[in-house]
């Protein structure tokens, strides 16, 4: 049996804990708050949920929280409203610079790409003119 919550297949061999946290938008913290809403056991694994225990889960996090594609959302309409504005946060976003105050002399390569330099600009002598 697969358990279905907010469009994504949770791991039957996990524990629950670990198996909510493959929700976009449900991180570790989240995953044990909603637990302790849904009177569950952190240990328990998928597949020995019941289904009135898989309903009770379903219901927390489709009703009450912001995942998936509702967040991805929300997360490009923000960035896309500081395009707009012409903010400084979103400058940065449409150079695909770091937004958050990292150094961009070095250690930028995740966000800039790998960048090939120009070297001395001096040829060799072997090369033909």
């Amino acid at each position: 049996m697969v358990v279905r919550i907010a469009g994504i297949n949770l791991n039957n061999d996990k524990r629950i804990d670990i198996a909510l946290t493959a929700i976009y938008g449900i991180g570790r913290s989240l995953s044990d708050q909603i637990l302790s809403q849904a009177n569950l056991k952190a240990s328990t694994r998928v597949k020995d949920l019941t289904s009135e225990e898989e309903n009770k889960l379903r219901t927390l996090i489709e009703k009450e929280l912001l995942v998936e594609g509702d967040l991805r959302r929300e997360i490009a309409m923000n960035i896309k409203r500081l395009k707009d504005l012409g903010s400084y946060r979103g400058q940065r976003h449409i150079k695909k610079l770091p937004v958050r105050g990292q150094r961009t002399r070095t250690n930028a390569r995740t966000k800039r790409g790998k960048r090939v330099t120009m070297g001395s600009g001096r040829k060799k002598s072997a090369d033909k003119t």
